[in-house]
């Protein structure tokens, strides 16, 4: 409708004689907010007027980004998920008036932290305004991931250095990060809101309007009450524009889907990928220019969906989590690493691409990477639900000591230096496998949450990065230097990281060398038994880079040095033999788990078909050489 005299800065409200007029609704479309808390008693209670006691809509002069967007291919992606609170609200460089802020994470510190890490995307938690469900606002508890919305098209205001400047400031962030070559993806939850779950309704906007164009009624798939449901045109029509608003206006580069097989799932039925929804973004011109990342289950079992979703989609790979953390702590999933380390093509196959499998080993909903190798169970008892919420299926452990230890069990020097050293190899083996990775802010700076896994409720320092620990902690400072030598190493090796699937298959003009190769430690052909070999804790990959499946950020192709990847998850230090010609005549290290910043102690030439003594728990990235000496750097297809 249009209100005479209304402009920007006004703040509105709907009425709705038909279902409860004392409700005062949110608009839907808001663009700004101008709260997030409201009376709880008064939502909740039929004929309780909320004027002044619930959120209303501001009417906003509109804004644009300006930087044009990186458009970084999704081959040469790295994501970073971070929380724009948690990521700045302790980093001693930006301003105290900014911290925890859009403008805080614009800050030159942060950008300059994300450019030394050499990753191309930020993923943020929900950006969206949210509010805290009835459960937690009557707690006294914040929902501090935000997966709780309260509007699809505004910001969220705590976010805001200024009040009022959310929209600008978010654009301003954009576009700080696009002229820093790096990109924005947002994770958005249009599978649920903050008005809770029906057998209790909190009014505040779409409940008040016309729920059963929104809801889903009594169904829950995700484990709020309060499911959309996307059959209905109104919410087709609501999450396209929410979509096409944050990319077209604010600029943002992607969306990664919170309970994603929800919006395939119309009136709660069975998964569909080609349900009105999920064709309607696909189909968009200007969202299928975006990436769009599914995170491939809800929560319902029918709901899990891994591998599902059309050729359009990247999807979060939990059995790649899974995987890699059962291999480097003995469980024998040696067939099904093959397939993690090479792009999940069990999974991805067909007419996807490798980079549809987004690789973590962390999130930021599970331990963080140090917590992975220092506990054995979760530790949630802060969290005010008794120890019952997080997951039990950690895939961890603790070396000996759980967490920090006590007097009874100390944590020694010996397993705080193995729980180093396995997150190393956790974190080589994300950054090496074919595949989108995606690291979990803090993780490179040895953040724990100390064995909380799902601190959802918790804004504090619990949750916030320490940037302090990068001068006053060694084991911090090495494990950031780690994490930039091998992303560095991956930037500049595009055979690592390749946009179609291997063939296993020789090029054209070479009869001898496949594009992939597996070797046995004693440097042998792998056959069908050694993948089920249940005692097997190593493996060797030869990549080929001579017939790169990679592209240029143009679509030129690639060729590449090759490369053998050695994974050797015994415990004890055993025989290695190097792949023989026509491979190589010889290696360099290049990567080398064994060392604190994973820079090898030695560059000296490693003779093909030699035995060669690897420390247990190590993973090796090798550089494969031709005469001993010379080294192909990568080339496009002109060169």
């Amino acid at each position: 409708t249009f209100v005479p005299g209304g402009g920007p800065g006004q703040r509105y409200g709907y009425r709705v004689a038909a279902h409860d007029p004392t409700k005062m609704l949110l608009d839907p479309y808001a663009r700004r907010v101008d709260r997030t808390d409201y009376d709880l008693t008064a939502a909740a209670t039929p004929g309780s007027d909320t004027a002044g006691r619930a959120p209303l809509g501001i009417v906003t002069t509109p804004v644009r980004t300006s930087i044009p967007r990186p458009e970084i291919p999704w081959e040469h992606t790295v994501i970073y998920e971070a929380h724009v609170k948690g990521l700045t609200a302790r980093h001693p460089e930006v301003p105290s008036e900014l911290r925890g802020t859009y403008a805080g994470l614009a800050h030159p510190a942060i950008i300059d932290h994300l450019r030394a890490l050499q990753v191309t995307a930020i993923e943020l938690l929900p950006v969206h305004a949210n509010a805290a469900e009835p459960m937690l606002t009557a707690a006294g508890r914040p929902n501090y991931w935000g997966y709780s919305t309260l509007s699809y098209f505004a910001p969220h205001p705590g976010y805001a250095s200024r009040p009022g400047a959310e929209v600008a400031e978010f654009a301003q962030m954009v576009d700080a990060l696009h002229a820093a070559e790096i990109e924005v993806i947002l994770d958005v939850v249009y599978n649920h809101t903050c008005e809770g779950p029906s057998d209790g309704p909190i009014t505040l906007s779409w409940r008040g309007l016309t729920p059963d164009s929104y809801y889903l009624g009594e169904q829950d798939l995700t484990g709020t009450g309060n499911t959309l449901n996307p059959a209905g045109l109104a919410v087709v029509r609501m999450v396209v524009d929410s979509l096409r608003y944050w990319a077209e206006e604010l600029g943002v580069d992607g969306f990664r889907f919170d309970l994603a097989p929800v919006l395939g799932r119309p009136d709660g039925g069975p998964f569909d990928p080609a349900s009105a929804l999920l064709t309607a973004i696909e189909a968009d011109p200007v969202l299928r220019q975006r990436k769009l990342i599914a995170e491939p289950w809800d929560a319902t079992i029918e709901g899990y969906s891994l591998g599902r979703f059309r050729s359009g989609w990247a999807e979060w790979n939990d059995m790649f989590r899974g995987t890699v953390r059962d291999f480097w702590r003995g469980v024998p999933v040696l067939r099904d690493l093959g397939y993690r380390l090479t792009g999940s093509e069990d999974v991805f196959g067909g007419d996807r691409h490798p980079w549809a499998s987004v690789n973590f080993v962390t999130a930021h909903d599970g331990f963080t990477l140090r917590d992975v190798v220092s506990y054995t169970r979760k530790h949630n008892d802060a969290n005010g639900q008794d120890g019952t919420d997080g997951t039990d299926d950690n895939r961890s452990d603790n070396y000996g000591v759980e967490g920090a230890g006590d007097a009874d069990h100390p944590l020694t020097g010996e397993i705080a230096a193995l729980r180093r050293r396995q997150a190393r190899n956790l974190a080589a083996t994300l950054l090496l496998s074919t595949g989108t990775p995606m690291i979990c802010a803090g993780d490179e700076l040895w953040r724990t949450q100390l064995g909380n896994n799902n601190a959802y409720n918790t804004d504090g320092p619990l949750t916030w990065i320490d940037w302090r620990a990068l001068a006053e902690d060694d084991a911090a400072s090495a494990m950031f230097d780690f994490f930039q030598h091998v992303l560095a190493v991956r930037a500049d090796a595009p055979a690592l990281h390749q946009g179609e699937f291997f063939s296993g298959r020789p090029g054209a003009d070479d009869a001898e060398v496949a594009d992939i190769v597996w070797f046995t430690p004693d440097g042998q052909h792998m056959v069908d038994d050694d993948w089920f070999d249940p005692d097997r804790r190593c493996v060797q990959l030869w990549i080929d880079g001579a017939h790169s499946r990679s592209h240029g950020p143009h679509g030129q192709p690639v060729t590449d040095r090759s490369w053998l990847l050695v994974l050797y998850a015994h415990a004890e230090t055993g025989t290695v033999t190097l792949p023989a010609t026509p491979y190589a005549t010889g290696y360099r290290l290049v990567v080398d788990t064994d060392t604190d910043d994973g820079i090898p102690r030695s560059s000296a030439y490693l003779t093909a078909g030699a035995d060669v003594m690897v420390p247990g728990r190590t993973l090796w990235l090798l550089e494969a050489l031709r005469d001993g000496s010379d080294t192909a750097e990568p080339t496009d297809g002109d060169g």
